[in-house]
């Protein structure tokens, strides 16, 4: 019989990653509290944390464990997309130039900052949900759906709205500094 130091999900570094995964969390459920120069600050410090935090978890070997469907709603979606939109509104979309592996080319689309902030959460949320209601049975498969999920999607999502928010940063003092001259 293994020991709670011998599974994935009692890990170190999976301990430390819900507490940081729970943090972005309420960060975005509490925008409200929030000035944009402070929100934008603390996800700046967030996110790369949270990117490098999530490759050092242990590998977990899905189990088949029923993992509970979606704890994010679309109403809870919409909540932390609005909250990040309303604080960031005039700088939310940004044109984002993808290359199309098939097409062998590059096209322009347009994002939200907003929309990737919510798509991270959606899936840290849902995580630290299992964990939060000690669903022991199910934290192994969790924690496979969580890194499977981070390679596929929500792991350049992050990266790229990280990109746009280090712009928003320095934008927001740039137009503070004009405003204020």
């Amino acid at each position: 019989m293994s020991s709670r130091v011998d599974n994935p999900s009692y890990a170190q570094e999976t301990l430390e990653f819900v507490t940081i995964a729970a943090e972005y969390c309420a960060l975005l459920e509490q925008s409200e509290e929030r000035t944009a120069t402070e929100f934008v600050g603390t996800l700046l410090k967030l996110l790369p944390l949270i990117y490098m935090k999530v490759q050092l978890l242990p590998e977990a070997e899905t189990e088949g464990t029923f993992v509970p469907d979606g704890q994010v709603t679309e109403d809870d979606y919409d909540y932390v997309r609005s909250g990040a939109y309303r604080l960031l509104h005039r700088h939310d979309e940004y044109e984002m130039l993808v290359w199309d592996e098939d097409m062998q080319t590059e096209e322009s689309r347009w994002c939200s900052v907003s929309e990737g902030l919510a798509d991270v959460y959606q899936a840290l949320r849902n995580f630290v949900a299992v964990y939060q209601q000690r669903l022991e049975p199910c934290m192994p498969d969790a924690l496979w759906q969580l890194r499977d999920s981070f390679e596929l999607y929500w792991g350049r999502t992050l990266l790229d709205t990280l990109r746009q928010l280090h712009r928003i940063r320095y934008g927001i003092n740039a137009d503070d500094n004009e405003e204020n001259s």
